[in-house]
């Protein structure tokens, strides 16, 4: 019988989820639905938020000081792995824990830059004051560069599937079900 530890615990996973969604109401409703854009980026934004202070005060595998590794070791890792060597870890592997931090900075310049944008070419949102009728550059560029994050942000998300889908069959384990029920098979012996 397989024994199992609580890895993730019900944040992580609601937080976890609750990105993927609003991610993409986002990313799809961009055009045509700008007020559920907005607030789906706004959910983003709070998710954000709640994610970097989780990440300081939270359970342990929640914590940064648990998965965030210098990028020497990143690579290292991400070597191993590809050889089909690398070491399993409980918590997010060094390569998880830098996909995070690049997910939560994309994520974070998006919100910003869409921000950014809603004020400047809408008059809405929490930077209107500042940048209703700002100059017509200023609403171009944010929006040019909350596109790029966007579409970058989707990059990255499409390298962590195939990230947690490799991962899973190097370790035969099924890592989206651990996000959602939040258990992992203890250490092997």
């Amino acid at each position: 019988m397989t024994r199992e530890i609580k890895v993730w615990d019900p944040l992580v996973r609601i937080f976890h989820w609750s990105l993927v969604a609003a991610f993409f109401i986002a990313y799809f409703t961009e055009d045509d639905f700008l007020s559920l854009h907005a607030w789906a980026g706004y959910t983003v934004g709070g998710l954000i938020l709640f994610r970097l202070i989780w990440g300081f005060i939270g359970t342990r595998h929640a914590r940064f000081s648990d998965f965030v590794r210098p990028p020497g070791v990143a690579i290292a890792y991400l070597k191993d792995e590809l050889a089909g060597r690398a070491r399993r870890y409980i918590g997010h592997n060094p390569a998880g824990g830098a996909m995070v931090i690049a997910l939560l900075v994309s994520l974070a310049l998006t919100v910003v830059t869409g921000l950014v944008t809603y004020g400047s070419e809408e008059c809405a949102g929490p930077l209107s004051v500042w940048l209703c009728n700002a100059p017509e550059w200023l609403a171009e560029a944010g929006e040019e560069i909350h596109e790029f994050f966007a579409n970058f942000t989707l990059f990255l998300i499409v390298l962590h599937v195939a990230g947690v889908i490799w991962s899973s069959l190097l370790h035969r384990e099924n890592l989206v079900a651990a996000m959602w029920h939040g258990r992992k098979r203890m250490e092997d012996e």
